[in-house]
């Protein structure tokens, strides 16, 4: 580190000043001592990183601000990341009525529920992303039609007025009423209540209630039906308005446009409340709860027969039950006994197998071990003897035993080594009382 002295000439006494009258010592000065002063703060920092890079101050400015570009894209990743049409990046800036303006920004799950901090930041990122400067930037053209309608995509929705007008007409935001068929799967109440969710952001009333599940009173429903045969929309139709001219001279042309807009509003509006009637009508007509309580209207006057029905109803769905019960835990059972046999048979199998093997390793370690003779070959009678003392062995021991003496001759060549452990056997055998002492003569 380079050492900077910095000389500093001390300060001018007053005039008239004198040591006997003004001088008050309140202490003794210290030894002076050296101290290194380091630079810090962020103008260091950048001054720092010029020298080690080797840039000039244009040069790290905008590699900077590259850099903070990217930090904001990916401080903004994640519920307003959504990917892009091609076919929305070619509109034309003058089309602007007729683009989708939460698609614009990459807000389209949220639409009339995105808030206003959501759309300040869905509208800086794509500026970042689509700004004429950084596509300049990165060797493509200057085109700003998309950067344009970004912008009247963020002037709409940020202005409460537009922006209603705008949601008024969103039909992205509309959700299909189901058919007759769909609700019949029993998703009636997950598939209409997501449409009289969407609708109800058109209500002056609130809270709109809900749908409800098969559990709901009659009251709750009733209110519900009422609700909606005497809905009160706020929903307007001036964001479809044909343009008014701006000019004074051509009044006419002005008022006959007004007009002919207000006109357009009115028939729209009837159009939306006949089709919003008929929804009702459709819910109401495939709504299982309706037809419940019907039949409780029906059961005061009938009750007895009804309660007989209902009996046998019970009666039948239980024996159905139980029938199906009994036959699902018959299955069960067979299939348990079916696997269990088949179990114990490859459990017998690979027992047997595995005896057999054992069975061949004690064969052959009396091979291995000169049918327990001494030195050289040993002589017919005595292989058939060691072999006969061996088989008689093997009779007296069971899978278990044999694994045991096979896993204690595996790999052994040493023919006293062999002959022991089956003298050993022997007399654990012997112990047992399942042999008689001196019955194999091989061994003895």
């Amino acid at each position: 580190m380079t050492t900077v002295n910095i000389a500093l000439p001390l300060p001018v006494l007053p005039q008239g000043w004198a040591a006997e009258k003004d001088f008050k010592p309140i202490g003794h000065l210290g030894q002076a001592n050296d101290r290194n002063i380091e630079p810090v703060g962020h103008h260091f920092l950048a001054h720092a990183r010029r020298k080690r890079h080797k840039r000039t101050f244009s040069e790290d400015d905008r590699i900077q601000a590259q850099v903070n570009v990217k930090k904001v894209e990916d401080e903004d990743d994640g519920d307003i990341s959504e990917p892009e049409d091609p076919v929305m990046l070619q509109r034309e800036a003058k089309d602007w009525k007729g683009q989708d303006h939460y698609a614009v920004l990459g807000i389209t799950k949220y639409r009339w529920r995105a808030t206003e901090e959501q759309i300040k930041r869905a509208h800086r990122k794509k500026v970042l992303k689509h700004h004429p400067d950084k596509k300049a930037a990165k060797g493509g053209t200057e085109d700003d039609q998309f950067f344009k309608c970004i912008q009247k995509a963020t002037e709409v929705l940020s202005d409460p007025v537009k922006r209603r007008q705008f949601d008024s007409v969103d039909e992205a935001a509309d959700v299909e009423p189901p058919s007759k068929k769909e609700t019949q799967k029993g998703n009636f109440y997950k598939l209409w209540g997501k449409v009289f969710e969407a609708e109800g952001r058109f209500s002056n009333n609130h809270p709109v209630p809900k749908l409800g599940n098969e559990k709901s009173s009659k009251e709750d429903v009733e209110n519900f039906y009422n609700f909606w045969y005497n809905f009160d929309s706020w929903r307007t139709f001036e964001y479809l308005d044909e343009d008014v001219p701006d000019d004074n001279e051509n009044r006419d042309q002005k008022r006959h446009v007004e007009r002919k807009n207000q006109n357009a509003r009115r028939k729209k509006k009837t159009e939306d409340t006949a089709r919003l009637r008929k929804l009702v009508d459709d819910c109401l007509s495939l709504d299982e709860r309706i037809k419940k309580f019907r039949q409780a209207e029906h059961a005061q006057k009938n009750k007895r027969r009804l309660e007989k029905e209902a009996e046998q109803k019970r009666l039948a769905e239980e024996a159905a039950k139980a029938k199906e019960e009994e036959a699902r835990l018959q299955a069960e059972k067979e299939a348990a006994e079916k696997a269990a046999k088949a179990d114990g048979k490859k459990a017998k199998e690979a027992a047997k197998n595995a005896a057999k093997k054992n069975k061949r390793v004690i064969r052959g370690a009396v091979k291995d071990g000169n049918y327990f003779h001494g030195a050289g070959d040993a002589p017919a009678s005595q292989v058939d003897s060691a072999l006969n003392d061996v088989d008689a062995i093997i009779t007296k021991l069971d899978n278990e035993e044999i694994a045991a003496l096979s896993a204690k001759l595996n790999g052994k060549k040493d023919a006293g080594t062999i002959k022991q452990a089956f003298q050993e056997e022997v007399q654990r055998l012997v112990g047992a009382g399942k042999l008689k002492d001196g019955e194999l003569k091989s061994l003895s």
